[in-house]
C-alpha cells in the first residue's frame, strides 16, 4: 500500500444484515450455499410442520422414509468418497448439520450416527467386501446403521467396557450390552466395539442375527424425537469376516467419535440460531408497556450477547471445517469447538426462553425443545468435563484424566 493511501475504514454504505451480522455467507461458495438452501427447504416442508408434535409424542415416525429422503439429498456419509457417497466438503457437511439441528437435534443425530459413526467406521476400517456390502445401501438410506460403544456402566470411560468377543473355532461370539444407542431399534447393521484377547476390536453385526436385540428407551426428557435404544448381545455368533480389519485398539472408535463431534460443533449452532431467530422475531412483535419489548435496553442487551456468541460459534465452526478439509484438524481443536459451541448454544437457548417469558415453555415455539435437546448434546460425544481435560492436557502436557 502506498504511503499516501489511507487505510481502509468500516463502511456505512453496505446494509447490516441481522441474520448475518458478520457477513459470514461471503465465506461460502455457490455449492455451499446451494447445499444449505436445499436442506433448509426440505426441512421446512418435511419436518418443521410436524416436529413439535413428534417431540411431544416422543417419537420420530417413519424414520426409514426420512432416512431415504436424506439419502436422496446426499446427506448420509456425505464427506466419504465412493460407494454412492457424495464426497462433499467438511464445510458442506457442517452446514447440513446446522440446518438439521435447527429443526431438531434428533434429526441431526440420525444423520450424524449414520454417516459420521457407522458409515465412517466401515469406510475407514472395513475391508473392501464390507464397504461394498454395506455402504451403498447406507448412503441411500435403505440401510440404517448404529454405533455401539457406550455401555450402561461405562460412558466417559470406554476403556472399561465389558462387552466381550471370543473366538469359537472360525467364528466370534459377542456378549454384552450397549446403552443410549441412536438408531438402535431401526438399524440394519450395528457397529459394535468389544474387548477381545487382542484388544478392542470393531464388529459389523446384522441386527437380524440370533441373540441380538434392540430395546427402545422410553420416558426421555430430551431427544424425544429420536430413536434411542439399549442393545443386548447374547452370544451373537459372527463369521470371522465380520470384524473390521483396520480397527485395532480403542483409538479406532475414538477416532470415529472425533469425526462425529465435528458435526456437533455446527449442529449446536443450528439449535442456537433457531432460538435466536425466534427470540428476535418475538422481541419485535411482542408488546408490553405500550411498545415492543425489543425496544427495552435489557432485551436489546440479551439479543446483542446472543448474536455475538452465535456468530462467533459459526465462525469457529467454519474455521474448523476448513482445517478438516485441509487435513489439518486436530482432536484437541474439535474438543475446543464442541466445548464452546454447545455450551454457548445452551446459554443462547436459555436466554431466548427469558425473552419469550411464559411462551418460552410452549411447544408452539422451539425454544424449550432445543434447550432440552442440548442438555443431551452437552454430555454425549464427550462431556464438558472430558473436553476440558482434553484441552487441559494439551495446554499443560499433564494428564489429569485419572488424577
Amino acid at each position: 500500500m502506498a504511503a499516501d493511501t489511507p487505510p481502509p475504514s468500516p463502511s456505512s454504505s453496505s446494509r447490516f444484515d441481522p441474520g448475518d451480522p458478520l457477513g459470514l455467507d461471503e465465506l461460502l461458495d455457490a455449492s455451499d450455499l446451494a447445499m444449505r438452501r436445499t436442506v433448509r427447504e426440505w426441512g421446512e416442508k418435511r419436518v418443521a410442520p410436524h416436529i413439535a408434535d413428534w417431540y411431544e409424542r416422543g417419537e420420530l415416525p417413519d424414520v426409514r422414509a426420512l432416512a431415504r429422503e436424506l439419502g436422496a439429498l446426499g446427506a448420509l456419509g456425505m464427506t466419504l468418497e465412493g460407494y454412492g457417497c457424495a464426497g462433499a466438503s467438511a464445510v458442506q457437511y457442517g452446514l447440513v448439520c446446522m440446518e438439521l439441528e435447527a429443526l431438531d437435534s434428533g434429526v441431526r443425530s440420525l444423520v450424524s450416527v449414520q454417516g459420521s459413526l457407522a458409515m465412517y467406521a466401515i469406510h475407514r476400517f472395513g475391508s473392501e467386501e464390507q464397504k461394498r456390502r454395506w455402504l451403498p445401501g447406507m448412503a441411500t438410506g435403505e440401510i440404517i446403521g448404529c454405533f455401539g460403544l457406550t455401555e450402561p456402566d461405562h460412558g466417559s470411560d470406554p476403556a472399561a467396557m465389558r462387552t466381550r468377543a471370543e473366538r469359537d473355532g472360525g467364528d466370534w461370539l459377542l456378549t454384552g450390552r450397549k446403552m443410549w444407542i441412536t438408531n438402535g431399534s431401526v438399524a440394519g447393521v450395528a457397529v459394535i466395539w468389544a474387548r477381545t484377547d487382542e484388544g478392542v476390536r470393531g464388529f459389523l453385526v446384522p441386527t437380524d442375527a440370533p441373540g441380538f436385540a434392540a430395546v427402545p428407551i422410553a420416558h426421555k426428557g430430551s431427544l424425544r424425537a429420536s430413536v434411542t435404544s439399549e442393545l443386548v448381545l447374547d452370544g451373537v455368533r459372527l463369521p470371522s469376516d465380520a470384524v473390521l480389519p483396520g480397527a485395532a485398539g480403542l483409538g479406532a472408535p475414538l477416532g470415529c467419535l472425533g469425526y462425529a463431534r465435528y458435526g456437533i460443533v455446527w449442529g449446536a449452532m443450528g439449535a442456537a440460531r433457531s432460538c435466536f431467530d425466534t427470540a428476535l422475531d418475538y422481541a419485535r412483535t411482542r408488546e408490553q408497556f405500550g411498545r415492543p419489548i425489543g425496544g427495552f435496553q435489557l432485551t436489546q442487551a440479551k439479543l446483542a450477547d446472543m448474536a455475538v456468541e452465535l456468530h462467533k460459534g459459526l465462525l469457529l465452526a467454519w474455521h474448523l471445517g476448513r482445517r478438516l478439509d485441509a487435513g489439518k484438524l486436530r482432536p484437541e481443536q474439535v474438543s475446543l469447538g464442541k466445548l464452546n459451541n454447545v455450551r454457548e448454544a445452551l446459554e443462547i437457548c436459555r436466554t431466548a426462553r427469558t425473552i419469550l417469558g411464559a411462551n418460552g415453555i410452549s411447544y408452539a415455539y422451539p425454544v424449550m425443545r432445543h434447550m432440552a435437546n442440548l442438555e443431551s448434546v452437552l454430555t454425549y460425544e464427550g462431556t464438558t468435563e472430558m473436553h476440558q481435560l482434553v484441552l487441559g492436557k494439551a495446554l499443560t502436557g499433564l494428564d489429569a484424566f485419572r488424577g
